[in-house]
C-alpha cells in the first residue's frame, strides 16, 4: 500500500494526462484535422490537405525525435526533469491558444502554430513519462501508468464533449457559427492545460542525481552522458530491442490517432459523424485502461501489448472496407477498447528496463522512437495518399508495424520488478 504522500504525488502526476491530453483530443485528433481542411485549407483537393497534415505531424515529430535523448540526459544532469515539462508545456499551451487568431485561408499559421503545439505536448511527456519512476515503486509501474492514461482519456473525453457540444450547437453559446466554437475550443484547450497541470508542479517531487548541476554544465555532461548510453546501449540488449519493436507498433498506433478523422473525411463521411465516434472512443478507452493495468499484473505487461497489437491489426484491414458512419462508429469503439492499453503498458514495460538513476535520458530515447513514428507514418499515409490518388490504399501499410513490432516484442523477457537491465 502507498503512503499518503506518495499517493498525492501519483494523482498529481496522473492528472498531468488529464491535462494535456485535451490537446491530444480536441486538437491533434479532433478539430485540428478538421478544421485544416474546411477552413484553413478551404479550397484545396482533401488529398493536398491530407498531405499538408502529414507533413505538419512529421516535422513535429522529427525536430521532438531529434532533440528527445539530449533533453532526457540533460534533465538527468540537472534534476529538472519537472522543470523542463513546464517549459515544454507552456510552449504547447501558448502555440494552442494561438490557433483561436487565425483566420480563415490563413493554412501556412496554423500549419507552424500547430507544429508548435506538437512539439511542446510531445517534448514535455519525454519527462513526464520519466517522472513515472519517481513518483511510483516497479510493481506499481503498470498500474499507475494505466491510471495516468485513463484519467486522460477521462479528462480529454469531458473536454472534448464541451466543445463538441460548443461546436454542434454554437447558436446555444451564443457563437456567431461553428467555425467560432472551434477556434474557442483552441482557448479552451490551452486553459485547461494550464490549470490542470498546477497539481504536478506543486505536488510532485522528483529524485536528484548525487551532484546536481547547473544548466551549462548539465548540458555538456548530457551531451557526454548520451554519448556513452550510445555506445552502452548494444549491451541492454532487452531494451534495445524493446525499442525496435516499439518504434514499429507505436507508428500504426500514433498514425491512426493522428489521422483517424482526416482519413473519414477523405472516404467521404459526414464531420459530425466523425467528432462523435471520436469522442465515444475516449470513454471506451478510461475503464479499458484501467482493465489493462489489472490484466497486466495478473498476465504480464507484454502479454497486454500483444493482445492489443492483435485488435489493432484486425481494426486496420476492417478500416479499409469501411464505408458507413456505423462502420466508423464500430471501428472506434474497437480501437477505444486498446488504445489506452497499449500505450500504458509499453511505457510501464520500459519503465522496468531503465537502468536507475537515468530515467529521463532512456525515456528519452524511447520517446525518441515513438516521434520517428510520428515521422514515419503521417509521412507514409501522405506519400502513398498522393502517388496514388487513393486514401484507402495507404491504410493497409499499418498490419506490418503491428506485426513485426510484435514479433520483435517476443524477443523481450519480461522485467522482473524491481530490477533493471544490463547487469545493473
Amino acid at each position: 500500500m502507498n503512503h499518503p504522500h506518495k499517493t498525492r504525488q501519483i494523482r498529481a502526476w496522473a492528472f498531468y494526462d488529464w491535462a494535456n491530453s485535451a490537446f491530444a483530443t480536441t486538437v491533434m485528433a479532433g478539430f485540428f484535422p478538421l478544421f485544416f481542411q474546411k477552413f484553413w485549407s478551404v479550397g484545396v483537393d482533401p488529398t493536398t490537405s491530407t498531405a499538408r497534415l502529414g507533413i505538419a505531424n512529421g516535422v513535429a515529430g522529427f525536430i521532438v525525435a531529434v532533440l528527445a535523448p539530449l533533453l532526457g540526459a540533460v534533465a538527468d544532469s540537472a534534476g529538472r526533469r519537472k522543470a523542463f515539462l513546464l517549459f515544454w508545456a507552456g510552449l504547447g499551451i501558448v502555440t494552442t491558444g494561438a490557433l483561436f487568431w487565425v483566420a480563415q485561408g490563413e493554412w501556412q499559421a496554423a500549419f507552424w502554430l500547430f507544429v508548435g503545439g506538437t512539439i511542446g505536448f510531445s517534448a514535455a511527456n519525454i519527462f513526464y513519462d520519466a517522472l513515472l519512476t519517481d513518483v511510483a515503486r516497479p510493481h506499481d509501474y503498470d498500474r499507475v501508468s494505466s491510471y495516468g492514461y485513463a484519467l486522460g482519456y477521462l479528462g480529454g473525453g469531458l473536454l472534448f464533449l464541451l466543445n463538441v457540444l460548443m461546436y454542434g450547437n454554437w447558436k446555444w453559446f451564443g457563437f456567431k457559427d461553428a467555425a467560432e466554437a472551434v477556434q474557442i475550443s483552441f482557448l479552451t484547450v490551452a486553459l485547461w492545460w494550464a490549470l490542470f497541470t498546477i497539481p504536478l508542479a506543486r505536488r510532485v517531487v522528483e529524485q536528484l542525481p548525487a551532484q546536481r548541476l547547473g544548466l551549462a554544465a548539465a548540458a555538456g555532461s548530457g551531451i557526454r552522458e548520451l554519448a556513452a548510453t550510445l555506445r552502452r546501449l548494444p549491451k541492454y540488449r532487452e531494451l534495445w530491442i524493446f525499442l525496435l519493436a516499439y518504434w514499429l507498433y507505436i507508428d500504426g498506433v500514433n498514425t491512426i490517432i493522428k489521422m483517424a478523422v482526416d482519413y473519414g473525411i477523405a472516404i467521404g463521411l459526414p464531420a459530425s459523424a466523425l467528432i462523435q465516434a471520436l469522442l465515444l472512443t475516449q470513454f471506451v478507452a478510461f475503464p479499458a485502461s484501467l482493465w489493462f493495468g489489472r490484466y497486466a499484473g495478473r498476465h504480464g505487461a507484454r502479454r497486454g501489448i500483444l493482445l492489443a497489437l492483435a485488435v489493432y491489426t484486425a481494426a486496420t484491414c476492417y478500416a479499409f472496407f469501411l464505408d458507413t458512419a456505423l462502420e466508423f462508429f464500430a471501428l472506434a469503439v474497437t480501437i477505444g477498447l486498446v488504445q489506452g492499453g497499449v500505450q500504458s503498458l509499453s511505457r510501464s514495460f520500459f519503465g522496468r528496463l531503465v537502468p536507475e538513476g537515468h530515467s529521463g535520458e532512456f525515456f528519452g530515447f524511447y520517446n525518441m522512437m515513438g516521434k520517428f513514428a510520428t515521422v514515419v507514418g503521417p509521412l507514409l499515409v501522405a506519400a502513398v495518399a498522393l502517388a496514388t490518388g487513393s486514401s484507402r490504399a495507404s491504410i493497409l501499410s499499418l498490419v506490418l508495424l503491428f506485426v513485426v513490432g510484435g514479433l520483435l516484442l517476443l524477443l523481450v523477457r519480461e522485467p522482473a520488478d524491481g530490477k533493471t537491465q544490463g547487469g545493473r
